[in-house]
């Protein structure tokens, strides 16, 4: 009887264990990260008899979770990448609606402002047409003063959600040490604890979400997890830490430490997948570019209207003041050159713009070498190395690429540099934000030539001389030409000109500058880049009959300046010996639009990312065309974005179905075993009736 008795407690016992882990799966079934779990059940060891061997029952060897180390990495990584391009997406929706939007973009506000310089092009002495021209002038700056604040806002809200996500990081790093620490005490008995295993595992799951993480099982069941290029964020029952700071170079932009003991290491460009990840290549690849290039846009913009207002007349007859503010205002240089926040030296830097057509939309890091006393420096845009030349006057750097392209700028260090001191160049930046219309006066807008050409009166051929299109070189000796200073040309060199005579000698076919000429002014040949320094010319070849393309310098020297004016202009019909032709000063030039037109051919003129290598501009974009190719690049990225997260979200619920079919609790399959085992506990239940009814006969036999 007893054996039977036996037999039927461990059926009993056995079934009343199923039914605990059926009803744990059940009451799970919603648990986030919970593992199915069933009982391994084995024979107990027989008993040998007369007859054979005779079982003695059941009994139970372990509690098992249904797992899978593969489906689960999978479900992590998955879950990582996901998060990833959630958190990249919706970041570049909103800078995608920003730039492309017909209230919120520049294309509106540039085409309203070339459309009020044409009209004013057409009416010269119009004021109130050259009043629109200011106040579009005005709403142009405000829309970059506008797009740069909310890319900005955009900005601080990426830092904001880097600290919160780095707090939620070390929160789960802690949680996940303790983890391995309970589980690695309560192994030492031999059965891995589920539920404890089951939480780790959710534990690292979650912590994907916010950042790409490598697990390593080890022997005591711990999990050792790594994140960015192999940096230990849980290692056993120890974690460490994560810091979001502001950046070394631009404390507007952060940088995340990895933090391990006492040491702190920068692994910003490290970090991959999730939000962490998402966000951070989100600002690589598409915010801090776009501010560079909203920048770019509009110093060029500033820098070329400027320019050509500076080659003009007002109505007053003075020379052109500047609509937008200086580019190289000295509030504006030093903002340029960031130094590190852990550079040992005393020093600083600024950075002075010379050619806006040359400048690219790239960062770059300037190192200083203590040994040799020099400077390196890398483009950040594309890790490119840079030549850095010294001027032997100045001091001044200028950057040139591998090809020997000039970058567009040069800079001036001042103070005492350490070894290994670091600096972030960063030309365009704050470009956007810095934009301002500055000229509140209409009638200063310049919109005539500063030089004017007739004919004689008693000429008696039929030559016709066009009116010079003029271009004004700071420095002749130099192309493509500095930036236009717009108080570097002023009145006294225009009218030291004087009046410049052409006659024609019919002896030589050529027309002959008219000598001697006004003091302080010399005519050479127009200089060329790369060529040696312009020669004295004395007269320009004609072909009588046909329209003939004059071009010449004119350089005047006052008081130790010199300014020279590339002068082109058209001479056509047939003079006669001695006919004469003059080039003087625009006195009289309030109905002439010569530079109004300039300016407004400036919408379709390709200045901006032009090649230096390439003669001519043609290599290089408008401004429609930059802030398009601006546009279109974000746009491509966003769609890329929308299908990546289709994409993933697809990979992720494959992941998750995967999983959930092996570890998920089945709610009809555990009530199918809850009666299976509720009959199993019954029918154990009566083996051990039968054995009381037999030992109670048994009993009452001898009595």
């Amino acid at each position: 009887m007893a054996d039977l008795l036996n037999i039927g407690l461990s059926g009993l016992s056995a079934a009343k264990t199923n039914l605990s882990v059926v009803g744990h799966n059940i009451t799970n079934v919603n648990t986030p990260g919970y593992s199915r779990q069933d009982t391994v059940q084995v024979t107990r060891p027989p008993q040998f008899s007369g007859a054979g061997f005779i079982g003695s029952g059941t009994s139970l060897t372990d509690i098992r979770r249904t797992y899978s180390e593969f489906l689960t990495t999978q479900l992590r990584s998955s879950t990582a990448l996901n998060s990833d391009v959630k958190a990249y997406k919706s970041q570049i929706d909103q800078l995608d609606s920003l730039l492309a939007g017909t209230t919120t973009g520049i294309t509106p506000a540039l085409k309203s402002f070339f459309s009020a310089m044409q009209t004013a092009a057409e009416d010269p002495a119009n004021i109130p047409a050259r009043q629109l021209v200011l106040a579009e002038s005005e709403g142009l700056a405000r829309r970059f003063n506008t797009i740069y604040d909310n890319i900005n806002s955009q900005n601080e809200f990426i830092n904001k959600q880097m600290v919160v996500t780095g707090d939620q990081i070390n929160r789960l790093a802690k949680s996940i040490a303790e983890y391995n620490d309970a589980i690695a005490k309560v192994g030492s008995s031999g059965h891995p604890p589920n539920d404890l295993l089951d939480q780790r595992d959710e534990a690292i799951r979650q912590l994907s979400t916010f950042i790409g993480v490598t697990v390593v099982p080890q022997d005591d069941n711990s999990m050792n997890v790594f994140i960015g290029s192999g940096q230990p964020l849980v290692v056993g029952s120890k974690a460490n830490s994560l810091e979001v700071v502001q950046g070394r170079g631009d404390p507007m932009r952060f940088d995340i430490n990895f933090v391990s003991g006492g040491s702190s290491q920068t692994i910003t460009s490290m970090v991959t997948g999730g939000e962490m990840g998402g966000l951070v290549r989100y600002r690589d690849e598409v915010l801090d570019p776009t501010l560079n290039a909203m920048g770019r846009l509009a110093l060029s913009i500033s820098d070329e209207i400027n320019r050509q207002l500076g080659q003009g007349l007002d109505l007053k007859g003075n020379v052109g003041a500047a609509l937008f503010g200086d580019i190289n205002d000295p509030q504006l240089t030093g903002l340029r050159v960031r130094p590190m926040s852990d550079n040992v030296g005393n020093i600083s830097g600024s950075l002075n713009i010379h050619n806006t057509r040359l400048l690219t939309t790239s960062d770059y890091r300037l190192e200083y070498d203590q040994t040799s006393g020099t400077y390196s420096a890398r483009r950040l845009s594309d890790g490119a190395n840079m030549q850095v030349n010294v001027d032997p006057v100045t001091g001044e750097l200028s950057l040139a690429d591998a090809e020997g392209r000039d970058q567009g700028f040069t800079i001036t260090m001042s103070g005492t540099p350490g070894h290994g001191d670091q600096f972030l160049v960063q030309p365009t930046r704050r470009g956007a934000t810095d934009i301002s219309s500055v000229l509140d006066q209409a009638d200063q807008l310049a919109f005539a030539a500063p030089l004017r050409s007739e004919a004689d009166l008693q000429n008696k051929g039929t030559g016709a001389i066009g009116q010079p299109s003029v271009d004004m070189v700071l420095n002749p000796g130099m192309l493509p030409m500095d930036n236009f200073v717009a108080d570097a040309l002023n009145k006294t060199h225009v009218e030291a000109i004087g009046e410049i005579r052409l006659e024609y000698n019919s002896a030589t076919g050529q027309m002959d500058f008219v000598t001697p000429l006004p003091p302080g002014v010399t005519i050479t040949s127009v200089p060329q880049e790369g060529a040696a320094a312009p020669g004295t010319i004395g007269s320009l070849p004609f072909v009588p009959g046909q329209t003939n393309n004059l071009e010449y310098a004119i350089q005047v020297s006052v008081g130790g300046v010199t300014q020279s004016y590339t002068v082109s202009q058209t001479l056509s019909g047939r003079p006669e010996n001695g006919d004469t032709f003059s080039v003087s000063f625009n006195q009289h030039g309030v109905s002439d639009n010569r530079n109004a037109l300039k300016l407004a051919d400036l919408q379709n003129k390709q200045v901006v990312g032009v090649d230096a290598n390439v003669s001519g501009i043609s290599t290089g974009m408008s401004f429609t065309d930059d802030y398009g190719n601006t546009i279109e690049r974000v746009g491509t990225l966003t769609a890329q974005a929308r299908q990546d997260e289709i994409a993933t979200d697809a990979v992720l619920k494959q992941a998750t179905d995967n999983r959930d079919s092996l570890s998920g609790v089945n709610l009809d399959e555990e009530a199918a075993k809850l009666i299976q085992f509720e009959q199993y506990y019954n029918a154990s239940a009566q083996i051990i009736q039968v054995a009381r009814s037999l030992f109670d006969t048994l009993i009452s036999t001898f009595r």
